[in-house]
């Protein structure tokens, strides 16, 4: 998915100059001609991941609409754009929330260099927010990425049950993230806060599930050697999300029960119950109907559990929220990895949006990952997913020919082989007299060729040719092309 520059500026020609820029580095512009227009065009969600900012403008200045736009929350990074203000005029506009600037006219480099920077700025903090969230129990359903009509009814049946202390049955395919939903409910509710405590049913060894989940006084059995809270007990006051619950044994279930119904539990060796105050939120990739069906689930635990169920759409039925998806992801990693991916190419999203994804939400955040930490183009590419995209995969067994028949019958001779080269090809390989050219200098037109075809722009000039950025300007470098760059660039 671009990323959105809105460029604010009241100089139509310098608007156009950046946009050019932006484009021929994949991103999407938006304008605005003042600071008033700016203030309307984010307040009618107006798409804007970095704000490129004028300080001086007619009617309301750049550090005027800096500050309406922290007033009114629009916490885009906002990169201050100035011809003729003071160094005293920038230092008030960083004060003011600006986390760079640059002096008109600036080089296409220094605007693309200080943009991702500000775009990985951008990602670092809503990481560290969504961190907080998720480890202050305050997760909530606006955290909750996607805008199907199928999240969409998620969203409002989580809200609404919230509310109130009922208990939740999630229910969906594996990965589709019943857990994410369980820590909106617990972060939209009264308890958000308090304790989130969440217990993977089926992981638990069936000898431990009791103790686990009830707690057990010490010497209570053989290795009791400390008294030990269970997770009702570490939930008390906030939410139990038991996940996989149909995986419990029988036995467990009756105590399951009577933990739900008195709001009571009994540690194993403990002489008394403990009474708890906890909310129970489960989740099951299995149909429990078709368990109690077979008696491997308590029917009356079931109508307990199943009171207010929410059913998670798998990633196939909700296909239009994959570009949401993969950009969160590409942010999360750039920060977590170092990276500074921009997002996907437009082809990669066509191509990762018609995948049926089989694995759900987990699988594509699993891909988008490893092509992250692959990838040294600012975009991710088909081939950055090998693993669905079946780019390296082999042809098919019928098109596999025979090694013995698939051999030409004469093997040309070198000198043939060079007589055939074409001499006016836009890359020589054969010098005049026929002989083959140094790799230093067909490298030098190749090189020269692509950043002819891209109009200079680098990044897809590296890309093309399979080698990084910083190898490409260290090859123009020795052979002496930055003059090619800055005709083309010049032209663009």
């Amino acid at each position: 998915m671009s990323k959105t520059v809105l460029v604010v500026d009241d100089d139509p020609t310098q608007r156009r100059l950046i946009q050019a820029v932006l484009e021929r580095e994949g991103f999407a512009v938006a304008h605005a001609e003042s600071g008033d227009e700016a203030i309307r065009k984010l307040g009618a969600g107006v798409k804007a991941d970095v704000v490129l900012l004028d300080l001086v403008m007619p009617g309301i200045s750049g550090q005027d609409t800096l500050a309406e736009m922290r007033a009114r929350g629009f916490n885009q990074p906002v990169i201050v754009v100035t011809a003729t203000g003071g160094i005293d005029t920038v230092v008030q506009a960083m004060q003011a929330g600006a986390i760079d600037f640059f002096v008109k006219p600036a080089a296409p480099e220094r605007i693309i260099v200080s943009i991702r920077n500000a775009l990985s700025m951008g990602a670092l903090k809503g990481e560290v927010d969504r961190l907080k969230k998720h480890a202050t129990g305050r997760t909530t359903f606006d955290d909750l990425i996607g805008a199907s009509p199928a999240m969409t009814m998620v969203k409002r049946l989580g809200e609404r049950a919230a509310k109130s202390s009922i208990p939740i049955l999630i229910t969906g395919e594996s990965g589709v993230g019943k857990e994410v939903i369980a820590r909106a409910v617990h972060g939209s509710s009264e308890r958000a806060g308090k304790p989130f405590v969440a217990v993977n049913c089926g992981a638990i060894p069936e000898n431990l599930v009791e103790s686990i989940l009830f707690g057990h006084e010490k010497g209570s059995f053989t290795g009791a050697t400390d008294k030990h809270l269970g997770k009702f007990q570490e939930a008390s006051g906030g939410t139990l999300f038991l996940d996989e619950v149909g995986e419990l044994p029988l036995d467990i279930q009756v105590k399951l029960l009577r933990a739900l119904q008195e709001s009571e539990i009994d540690p194993i060796g403990s002489k008394r119950s403990i009474k708890v105050d906890v909310r129970i939120v489960s989740a099951t990739n299995r149909d429990l109907s078709q368990a109690v069906a077979e008696g491997r689930f308590r029917e009356d635990l079931y109508y307990r559990l199943n009171v207010f169920p929410i059913e998670a759409p798998a990633l196939r039925e909700r296909k239009e929220d994959i570009p949401a998806l993969v950009d969160a992801f590409v942010r999360r990693f750039n920060v977590e990895e170092g990276k500074s991916v921009v997002g996907a190419a437009p082809d990669t999203m066509s191509f990762l949006t018609a995948f049926d994804w089989p694995g759900n939400v987990r699988q594509l955040e699993n891909a988008v990952y490893r092509a992250i930490v692959l990838s040294d183009a600012p975009y991710l590419a088909p081939h950055d997913f090998p693993a669905i995209s079946g780019v390296a995969a082999p042809p098919p067994e019928s098109v596999v020919q025979p090694v013995a028949t698939a051999l030409p019958q004469a093997i040309p001779t070198a000198e043939q082989l060079v007589a055939e080269m074409p001499k006016d090809a836009p890359v020589r390989i054969l010098d005049e007299r026929g002989h083959l050219r140094t790799l230093e200098e067909i490298e030098r037109d190749l090189i020269q060729l692509a950043i002819g075809i891209y109009a200079g722009h680098m990044s897809e000039v590296a890309r093309r040719l399979g080698i990084g950025r910083s190898t490409l300007y260290r090859k123009v470098k020795e052979q002496g092309l930055e003059d090619v760059v800055e005709q083309v660039a010049a032209q663009g």
